[in-house]
């Protein structure tokens, strides 16, 4: 509540741009944070101003795709608290979100003491389908992510990482200029230490033994009937039947058995759940 006003008064507007994996959000962050005059990108676990790291991690550093997810969710503590104070040390009125849901720049949000979104733009609307289309085999087939900061910043913070810069040139007439004045943009292209390893998928298999075992943590006497799980770029979808024992309070138990779904699988395995739906099937004795 104090997170809310202090923002509140200080007039900050979170701005979210979404698309799946791969899409070249990245590539566009620089650009839309220019049209709506932002101050702050936060991206794959960097905070960044003025085309400079000024805080956090990148999740391209991870070795380990899920890590990677962690870093970006900004999961660990330590680090989370390093942007949070960041941003409240600082004199700014907009900040941009990426993420490849709302779900997730939502969380992000939270997890840094932002207000949630209030304007949330999706990369169809600033980017065409064939646009989108080569950013994704550029993604899947040399496996390049980008980074929204020139080449410097990235050589020197993660050189390790950094494969080539991109220069992007825009034209701007301006007021005293004679003829179109050139505006450059560089973006850094890097390979994630997690895609030279190969990436980690977990299982359905595996999911739901990790559902098992939560349900059973929380209440042995409920009995899972059926797991479905569906995997999209948004996140992870499931399904679950289940037989509750007689006197159980449906509404407020069954609500925080789905919470304790969620909170548990995303901490243990940074994956992103994106809707559980419980299905009672039968009360039993």
């Amino acid at each position: 509540m104090f997170q809310g006003l202090f923002w509140t008064l200080r007039r900050i507007k979170t701005y979210a741009l979404i698309g799946e994996s791969g899409t070249g959000k990245s590539f566009r962050a620089v650009l839309v944070a220019q049209k709506y005059d932002i101050d702050f990108i936060i991206d794959d676990g960097l905070l960044i101003r003025d085309n400079r790291i000024v805080a956090g991690h990148s999740a391209k550093k991870e070795k380990t795709f899920l890590a990677a997810v962690k870093a970006a969710l900004f999961d660990e503590k330590a680090r989370r608290d390093e942007v949070a104070r960041k941003l409240q040390n600082e004199k700014f009125k907009k900040v941009l979100i990426l993420g490849t849901s709302e779900k997730m720049v939502i969380k992000i949000a939270a997890r840094l003491q932002l207000p949630p979104p209030s304007k949330i733009i999706k990369i169809e609307d600033i980017a065409s389908q064939e646009e989108i289309e080569r950013a994704i085999r550029t993604r899947k087939v040399e496996g390049k992510h980008v980074i929204p900061v020139p080449s410097i910043e990235i050589k020197r913070n993660y050189p390790n990482i950094f494969y080539d810069a991109i220069k992007i040139f825009k034209r701007k007439n301006g007021p005293d200029a004679i003829g179109p004045t050139p505006k450059v943009h560089e973006k850094s292209v890097v390979r994630p230490e997690y895609s030279k390893r190969g990436k980690v998928i977990i299982s359905e298999a595996a999911l739901s033994q990790m559902v098992i075992h939560c349900v059973d943590e929380y209440n042995q006497n409920i009995r899972i009937k059926k797991i479905s799980v569906k995997d999209d770029e948004a996140g992870y979808r499931l399904v679950i039947t289940i037989d509750v024992p007689y006197g159980t309070q449906l509404g407020g138990n069954i609500h925080e058995l789905r919470q304790y779904l969620i909170e548990n699988i995303e901490r243990y395995t940074g994956i992103l759940i994106e809707e559980v739906n419980i299905i009672i099937d039968k009360i039993i004795q």
